[in-house]
């Protein structure tokens, strides 16, 4: 018998060859699921994710998806099934971001944005719904959103307005499909060192950031992974339409700048 909190349960986390997603994958392998790894890009890097959860003695399987696409999130969640039997969890974090003021954004760019950090959502969570309903066993799904929910961080505008929507999304879930015993729930992730963020900033702006979290640190992607094993087990079957943060106090630690003296 296992003894692991996920022990034969068959989890599908989008955009899981790297940063939260990779975490979250090998987290979940840790407690024993087996793990549907999806990417668009970055081939190798799947390939290596798919190669560590097998090393922890769990089946996985990469699979190339842009979740954007509805018919290939449908055709996944159909091979997850097909080539692990079955579906339990179902983690739908990929996303997409570009930062620019409002003002300047291509309407080409904001679509990109919304076509996968809002409906490539509502394509996982949809077909992964349908999948658990018809399973009639319960199930898990758990949404990677982002303190941009809850905070008007600039030049993120499109980024902003997508992860309010899926939150949104996760309460509504959560409410449709509780009688089901299908969970839903929504993590916001605070300020997390991956290579996404190191995109966007340097090393020293990293290094300099972490020190005004009240935690004293970056988030990891293994924080919001061991999250997500929480919100998937047991342990958090009387939880849904919730919302948990993750940031290590970046949200209550907001404070004003100084006041500018007067002349």
């Amino acid at each position: 018998m296992n003894s692991r909190r996920l022990g034969g349960k068959v989890a599908l986390v989008t955009g899981a060859n790297r940063g939260i997603g990779r975490g979250t994958a090998l987290c979940l392998a840790e407690e024993g699921a087996d793990v549907l790894v999806n990417f668009r890009t970055h081939a190798q890097e799947a390939a290596e994710v798919v190669t560590e959860i097998q090393s922890l003695g769990r089946r996985a399987l990469a699979w190339q998806a842009d979740v954007a696409e509805r018919a290939q999130v449908d055709a996944m969640i159909q091979g997850a099934v097909k080539h692990l039997g079955r579906l339990d969890i179902a983690v739908a974090n990929a996303a997409h971001s570009v930062r620019q003021p409002v003002t300047d954004l291509d309407w080409e760019v904001v679509q990109r944005i919304m076509a996968v950090t809002q409906f490539g959502v509502f394509h996982t969570c949809q077909f992964a719904a349908r999948r658990m309903v018809e399973q009639a066993q319960g199930g898990k799904i758990i949404i990677i959103s982002s303190i941009h929910a809850e905070a008007p961080f600039a030049r993120s505008g499109p980024y902003n307005m997508a992860k309010a929507g899926i939150n949104h999304l996760a309460r509504t879930m959560g409410a449709e499909l509780a009688s089901h015993h299908i969970n839903v729930n929504v993590i916001n992730p605070g300020w997390i060192d991956t290579p996404g963020e190191r995109a966007f900033f340097t090393e020293e702006a990293l290094r300099q950031g972490a020190r005004r979290i009240p935690w004293r640190r970056m988030g990891t992607p293994r924080d919001i992974g061991r999250s997500v094993v929480f919100l998937a087990s047991e342990d958090a079957d009387y939880i849904t339409g919730s919302c948990l943060r993750v940031d290590g106090g970046f949200m209550v630690g907001l404070t004003l700048p100084e006041a500018v003296p007067e002349e």
